[in-house]
C-alpha cells in the first residue's frame, strides 16, 4: 500500500492509499467476522447437542439453524438435524435435511467419513419409513466412502428386514390350501420331490399350520431325507403339540433310523395324547423289539445298539466308560454301581441293548 504512495505524490495520492488501507481493513474485519461466525456456529451446535440430549428436540432445531446461519459451509448442522427428526419420527425431514448435509458436503469437500454418516442417517430415514430398496441405496453410498463395520452390519440389518417384509407380504392361507392339495396330487403319484416343492410354497403361504410341516416330512421320508423330515416332525409338533401324527411320524422315522431310544419317547407322547392309539402302540412294542434284538444275533443287536444316540452318549461318557472297565475286571463291582439310581439306569439300557452281558465269553 506505500507502493502506490510514493508513485502518487499528489492529493489525489492521498486519496487513494486511504481507499486500499480502507479496503485492506474491510478485508481483515470480514476474515475476523468469519472466524467469530464459525466459533459461533460450533457453540450454537454444542447447545442443539445439549438439547437433543436433554430430549428437547424442538430448541435443538433452533440452536442447529442458528448453526446454520453463522456457517453455512458445515455440513453436520444439516445432519443434526436429521438425527433430531430421526428421533421425533418426522422421517420426510429427516430425509431432507439429510440430503441437504450431503449437498453442502458435497459441495465443500467434506471428509469421505463425514459424507458416508450422511448416506448412512439418511438411510436410517428411509429404513424407517419401511422403505428398504432406498435404505440399501443409501447404505451403499455409505459404504462406497467408509467401509466401516456398523454401516457393513446396517446393511445386513435392513436386508433382513427386507426379507421379512417379503415373507409377511407372501402369506396368504387360501393359496397355501391350493399348494397344499397340488403337493397331495403329486404325493399319491409317487411325484416326492414336486409334492415337497408344492408343500413348501404351502409353507410359505400359510407358517403356522402345522399339518403342512408333517406332509413334507412324509415326501422327505420317501426321499431319504431323513434329516430334514425330522426338522420338519419338530416344527409340526412345536406348532401343534396336540397333533398326534406329528409324533407318529417322527417316531417311526427314528425308528428307521434305529434310534430306538428316541422313538420310545415319540411314540410315548403320542399315546399320552391317546391312550388306545393304534399306531402308537405298534410302534411302541417295535421298539422294544428293536431294543431286544429280536431275530438278531448277539452281534448285530449290539451293532444296532450302537446307531442310537443315547447308547452312543452313555459310551461315550467317561465316568461310565470307567464303571465299565471296573466291572470288566470286578463283575462283584456291579451290585455297587448299581446302587446309584442314574447310573443303574444306564446299565440297564446297555443290558437291554445287547452291549453289556454277564455270564458270557
Amino acid at each position: 500500500l506505500s507502493f502506490f504512495f510514493f508513485f502518487f505524490p499528489f492529493p489525489s495520492g492521498t486519496f487513494l492509499f486511504s481507499t486500499f488501507t480502507h479496503i485492506s481493513l474491510i478485508s481483515q474485519q470480514q476474515t475476523m467476522s468469519s472466524e467469530e461466525n464459525v466459533a459461533a456456529s460450533l457453540n450454537e451446535k454444542e447447545l442443539g447437542t445439549a438439547a437433543y440430549k436433554a430430549k428437547k428436540f424442538d430448541t435443538a432445531v433452533e440452536h442447529y439453524d442458528k448453526a446454520v446461519e453463522l456457517d453455512p459451509t458445515n455440513m453436520v448442522f444439516h445432519l443434526n438435524k436429521g438425527a433430531v427428526y430421526i428421533q421425533t419420527k418426522d422421517f420426510d425431514k429427516a430425509i431432507a435435511s439429510c440430503h441437504k448435509a450431503i449437498e453442502v458436503g458435497e459441495t465443500h469437500r467434506a471428509d469421505f467419513k463425514l459424507l458416508a454418516k450422511g448416506y448412512a442417517r439418511l438411510s436410517r430415514a428411509f429404513q424407517h419409513q419401511e422403505k428398504f430398496d432406498e435404505a440399501i441405496r443409501f447404505v451403499d453410498k455409505a459404504l462406497a466412502n467408509d467401509r466401516a463395520q456398523a454401516y457393513l452390519k446396517q446393511r445386513k440389518d435392513i436386508e433382513k428386514l427386507l426379507k421379512e417384509k417379503e415373507r409377511l407380504a407372501y402369506i396368504d392361507p387360501e393359496k397355501a390350501v391350493e399348494a397344499k392339495t397340488r403337493g397331495n396330487d403329486h404325493f399319491k403319484a409317487g411325484r416326492y420331490p414336486e409334492a415337497v416343492a408344492e408343500y413348501t410354497d404351502a409353507i410359505k403361504r400359510n407358517p403356522d399350520d402345522a399339518k403342512l410341516y408333517s406332509n413334507r416330512a412324509a415326501a422327505y421320508t420317501k426321499l431319504a431325507t431323513f434329516n430334514l423330515a425330522l426338522e420338519d416332525c419338530d416344527e409340526c409338533i412345536k406348532r401343534d403339540p396336540t397333533f398326534i401324527k406329528g409324533f407318529l411320524r417322527k417316531g417311526n422315522i427314528l425308528l428307521a433310523l434305529k434310534q430306538t431310544s428316541e422313538a420310545e419317547k415319540a411314540f410315548e407322547e403320542a399315546l399320552a395324547l391317546d391312550g388306545q392309539h393304534a399306531e402308537a402302540q405298534q410302534g411302541l412294542s417295535k421298539c422294544r423289539q428293536q431294543r431286544m434284538g429280536v431275530g438278531l444275533s448277539d452281534e448285530e443287536r449290539a451293532e444296532q445298539a450302537m446307531r442310537d444316540p443315547e447308547i452312543q452318549a452313555i459310551m461315550a461318557d467317561p465316568v461310565m466308560q470307567q464303571i465299565l472297565s471296573q466291572m470288566s475286571e470286578n463283575p462283584q463291582a456291579l451290585a455297587e454301581h448299581m446302587k446309584n439310581p442314574d447310573v443303574a439306569v444306564k446299565i440297564q439300557k446297555l443290558m437291554q441293548s445287547g452291549i453289556l452281558r454277564f455270564g458270557q465269553k
